[in-house]
Order: structure tokens, then sequence, then C-alpha cells
């Protein structure tokens, strides 16, 4: 194993904070719980595509999700709806520790990337927008593999595009499902305890839990940011 673990971090929710939509869901649904719906539904039914064999840009998913939540409540999506949802999903502001945070780790001689379950121009519209992607050594997306997350194959073509061991790798996520498929696929994983996040005490386990980046970072840094865990 290398002395830094290589970092790569998920972008929606993790970096980048969803209660944007919010608004847009308020309005259109009138349900405080619609947004949350959504998002879990677009994970749900990505991998459930990805379980079937079929790939279909996470965009267009979300776009086939809002629809679908909409016809169960006789709503019409109209195309200002789906563009103002477009644009609010491009345009997330990053949660407020995570420039500082990154940079720590960039500055402690971490290098960092992303994979998201984005198409590769989404994630870098985002990233672009957050004012985030100098940060990146390099994006990853799923579309190269033409599999959702946590399918394994997602994570190895990462492994296989950076050339290293999967235990060299590090994934940060805020999502459990991502750090189960980490896990499984031999990346080392940390999991960001995010509003409505918990870890789950079945499966494979992350191997860092902070409330946020800062506290991921502290604990990144303190074991490897001096050249690794065995100097001090």
């Amino acid at each position: 194993m290398s002395e830094r673990p290589i970092v790569v971090f998920d972008v929606n929710e993790t970096l980048l904070n969803l209660d944007v939509l919010g608004p847009t869901f308020d309005r259109i649904f009138d349900e405080p719980t619609a947004m949350r719906l959504w998002f879990a539904h677009l994970v749900t039914y990505s991998e459930a595509l990805t379980l079937s064999g079929v790939y279909v840009p996470f965009t267009d998913i979300g776009g086939a999700v809002l629809r679908m939540l909409a016809a169960t409540r006789d709503i019409t999506i109209s195309d200002a709806d789906a563009a103002e949802l477009t644009d609010r999903f491009a345009t997330m502001p990053p949660h407020p520790e995570v420039s500082a945070a990154l940079r720590r780790l960039r500055d402690h001689g971490f290098r960092l990337f992303t994979l998201t379950n984005n198409t590769m121009e989404a994630s870098e519209r985002q990233l672009e927008q957050a004012g985030l992607i100098d940060l990146f050594e390099r994006c990853f997306s799923v579309e190269t593999a033409r599999r959702h997350k946590p399918a394994l194959e997602a994570y190895r073509s990462v492994s296989a595009a950076l050339e290293v061991d999967s235990g060299d790798i590090c994934m940060v996520a805020c999502h459990v499902w991502d750090t189960i498929g980490a896990a499984a696929a031999g990346w080392q994983a940390a999991l960001i305890l995010r509003e409505g996040n918990a870890p789950l005490d079945v499966g494979p386990q992350p191997d860092y839990i902070g409330e946020d980046l800062d506290t991921l970072a502290d604990q990144l840094i303190e074991r490897y940011g001096a050249g690794g865990p065995d100097r001090a």
C-alpha cells in the first residue's frame, strides 16, 4: 500500500449541496419530502438499470424519475420545470467546508480525483460552477464502465486508469451504498455523515467516518499527512 492513498470523491451531495434543489421540488410538488424521494428513486433506478444490464445516463434517469413521481400525483412537468431542475442540478454550490478541506488534503500531498454517476460533461460543469474543478487531478465518470455505482466495474475502471492497486485508493462519499461498493472493490472508504445519511451496521464498513469533510481530512492527514502512518 502506498504511503498516502489516492482520494476519490463522490460529487452529488458529498461535495455539492443537494438542498438547493428543494425550492424547485417544493414549487412543483408542494411536498417537503419530494426532493429526497426523487433522489432516492434516482439512485434506486440507476442501480436497477445497471443490474439489468442497461446503461442510461444519470441525468436522463433523473428526468424520467421526475416525470414518474409527477404522474403518480397527477402533476404535469413542463419544459420550464425540467429546465429549472437541470440548471439547479448543474449549479449546486459546495458545502461550506469543502473547498478549504480539499485544499488542505492537496497541500498535504494527497492526490484528489472524483468519480460520479453523472456523465463527464455534467460533472465537469458542476465542478466548474462550484469553483472546485482545479482542485482535482482528474475527474472520472461511470459512463466509461457504463455501470452506475455501486457496481464494481465503476470503481475498477478508475483503478485501471490510474494503474494502482485497489487498496491504494480511498473513496469519500456520504452514501453508504457508495462506500459499500468501494469497499467491495477493495478500496478504502470514508463516510461523511451529511444530513439524512448514517452508517449501516451490515456489510462492508467504512474505514473512516466523519461529520463533514473537515473531520475526514483531519483523520487522513493525522494518519498519512506526514508521509505515512509509520512516520510522525
